[in-house]
């Protein structure tokens, strides 16, 4: 059974342990305005009151998703800097002659967000954290060298149910709670429409190893043709002598 009030507190610990034990002072994550890194932001801000830092990174966005996330910031007191992604968005797009309405522009976005973080990260001390959660994580649901590209994963090991029970005791707005989640790639993206699994079947595969026949073999597909995103790159041979 799921502790969401002892995990909040173990979370807390390790984040401090983590940060200290590799010389940093905080850190720095992405704020979406969506339920994932609400919990992130809610994490950090107890683990580090002082030294926690949420950037809005606004590139094409749905101007809702900056409010939500200034809502999670003021609802507990989490400092943050918005850097808008657009121009240079558009600016790459346009000088390599990709379609901005392709897989490969989407991704950029995130790619980009993960700079910004790293870049505002290593001029502070502080490292990234970053909010993929273990259906995102087991299936392949980010952006390799995007959303991927952090220092740590608080939330890897959670379900998406689990991450829900956890922004309560965490008091994070019920208006974020409520909000389909959404990687905000694309006016009107959605997780599940775009996962083609709802989140209720994947934390049951992940919980029990349960399900319908049809999407257990989409979730283990998933998986399969994501497990390059998990690894880190191959090395080739070599011939010495």
């Amino acid at each position: 059974m799921f502790n969401p009030e002892a995990t909040r507190d173990l979370l807390i610990e390790w984040l401090a342990e983590y940060v200290k034990s590799a010389g940093a002072k905080g850190l720095v994550f992405g704020l979406s305005g969506g339920i994932d890194s609400a919990v992130v932001a809610g994490l950090s801000k107890l683990a580090f009151p002082d030294t926690s830092l949420g950037v809005i990174m606004p590139c094409h966005s749905n101007p809702t998703d900056k409010e939500d996330a200034l809502l999670v910031a003021n609802a507990i007191g989490l400092q943050t800097q918005e850097v808008d992604l657009t121009e240079p968005f558009d600016y790459l797009v346009a000088k390599t002659g990709v379609n901005a309405d392709t897989m490969a522009a989407h991704n950029l976005k995130p790619r980009l967000r993960s700079s910004t973080l790293g870049l505002i990260g290593q001029s502070l001390g502080y490292l990234v954290a970053g909010g993929s959660n273990l259906a995102e994580w087991y299936t392949g649901y980010f952006t390799k060298y995007g959303d991927s590209a952090v220092d740590l994963l608080p939330l890897a090991r959670l379900t998406k149910s689990e991450v829900y029970q956890l922004a309560k005791v965490l008091k994070i707005p019920e208006k974020i709670i409520t909000k389909a989640p959404s990687a905000g790639l694309w006016q009107g993206q959605t997780d599940e429409e775009e996962m083609g699994i709802k989140y209720a079947d994947l934390d049951k595969y992940l919980t029990d190893g349960t399900g319908e026949e049809e999407i257990i073999a989409r979730i283990e597909a998933l998986h399969k043709r994501s497990a390059h995103k998990r690894q880190m790159p191959p090395m080739g041979p070599v011939v010495r002598g």
